[in-house]
């Protein structure tokens, strides 16, 4: 029997474009470019390392919004199955952009090497690899949906994903990253696989041990903690903030003082005390501290739901898609957004210890937001070509 086409490679128009998913990303950018400028004038005004403009760091992160909702138009308008070709190219390329971290090409910033500089860019390699692993895993589920049904089988579908994350963690020391990476493949996984009680076991257990681990952090002796990593020692400060509220737990605390002091409606924007100073760098990970602050418990809900209804668009995609491969793309690009939005309000009000989780769309950083734009966009692909490929079979079957 003769192969059905797929459909051309490039299908441009509006015809699948899904408006109210854009009205959401679009009323999310807006509202980070205002509490980016709203959380970095005071520190950019008073730093020469951003010229003294406090305008710098809106300014970049309008450019690279611009290049990447350029670079998610185009993604939208490519036919999907394209991409599930280059994957395994794709993951060479994830492994050379970490390995190249070990290169001079690598640059280091505050004792991390996670940036590469290719003559004038410079870009955290973690966030390319996100978008090239959410392809990658989608191609590698769809090719062996049937065969997910073992431990085994689930153990060889993570496994990719666990040597970058390892690779990243030991490179460049990002478990935020790792963890996101590897969270978002056994989403995916766990979407496809029959059998879900397998994965609440492991949650279960996993569940075991990091209690057993707080159990043993919480009952150390503060000297063994003074000679631990750092990671215990911020485990140690999440457990018991006030003992190291003038190191350690510093950021967190003065995150919480920020979300208890703006109330129900808020100081009002450009009103925040923690920004001036008291929260390091407020325009990046603790950023929704400053939008508590400012707009109370009433901005941030809203951009909650924001948020909700993004991933609800999202979702509703997945689950109209053509096919396996459409609906694995759609599901790993919301559970990369979801898993960094979880994530980042649970460091800030302080129900996770302090990792470096970036708030999509609203914190400080040209790379993660391009390329959060471009998976939009391939999602965008997904319903476009689904909703072509639904018209196609309704001519057909009005024509027979």
């Amino acid at each position: 029997m003769k192969k059905r086409k797929r459909g051309r490679l490039f299908q441009f128009g509006l015809l699948g474009l899904d408006t109210n998913l854009l009205v959401a990303l679009l009323f999310l950018m807006v509202f980070g470019f205002v509490m980016i400028y709203s959380a970095s004038y005071y520190t950019a005004s008073m730093s020469s390392t951003y010229n003294n403009d406090p305008m710098y760091l809106l300014k970049n992160q309008v450019i690279y919004s611009i290049l990447g909702v350029i670079a998610m138009l185009v993604v939208s308008n490519i036919n999907y199955h394209v991409w599930s070709k280059l994957a395994l190219l794709g993951y060479a390329a994830c492994l050379a952009l970490v390995l190249l971290l070990k290169t001079p090409l690598g640059v280091t910033v505050k004792g991390a090497t996670r940036w590469l500089r290719i003559g004038p860019v410079q870009f955290q390699v973690a966030e390319p690899i996100k978008l090239i692993m959410i392809i990658f895993m989608a191609t590698l589920i769809t090719a062996n949906a049937r065969k997910l049904k073992s431990w085994l089988s689930i153990i060889v579908m993570a496994l990719p994903s666990a040597v970058i994350a390892m690779l990243i963690l030991t490179i460049s020391d990002n478990m935020s990253t790792a963890a996101i990476l590897l969270g978002t493949a056994v989403i995916m996984i766990f979407v496809m696989h029959p059998q879900y009680w397998k994965f609440f076991l492991c949650v279960a257990v996993v569940a075991v041990g990091v209690t057993a681990v707080l159990y043993y952090v919480y009952h150390m002796d503060p000297a063994e903690v003074a000679d631990a990593n750092f990671r215990i020692q911020r485990i140690r400060a999440w457990l018991v903030p006030y003992e190291y509220e003038q190191d350690t737990a510093f950021q967190s605390l003065q995150g919480l003082y920020a979300i208890g002091s703006g109330g129900l409606w808020g100081k009002g924007l450009g009103n925040s005390i923690q920004k001036l100073g008291k929260i390091p760098e407020p325009f990046n990970d603790y950023i929704f501290a400053i939008i508590c602050e400012e707009l109370g418990i009433f901005g941030a809900g809203l951009i909650i739901l924001l948020f909700i209804y993004l991933l609800y668009r999202i979702y509703t995609i997945s689950q109209t898609a053509e096919d396996t491969l459409g609906r694995m793309m759609a599901i790993g690009v919301m559970s990369h957004i979801a898993l960094q939005v979880i994530l980042n309000l649970m460091v800030v009000t302080n129900l996770f210890p302090t990792t470096g989780v970036t708030l999509p769309f609203f914190s400080y950083g040209g790379t993660a937001s391009f390329f959060l734009l471009i998976e939009i966009g391939l999602v965008l692909s997904v319903n476009k070509y689904s909703v072509k490929k639904r018209l196609d079979d309704l001519k057909r079957e009005r024509l027979e």
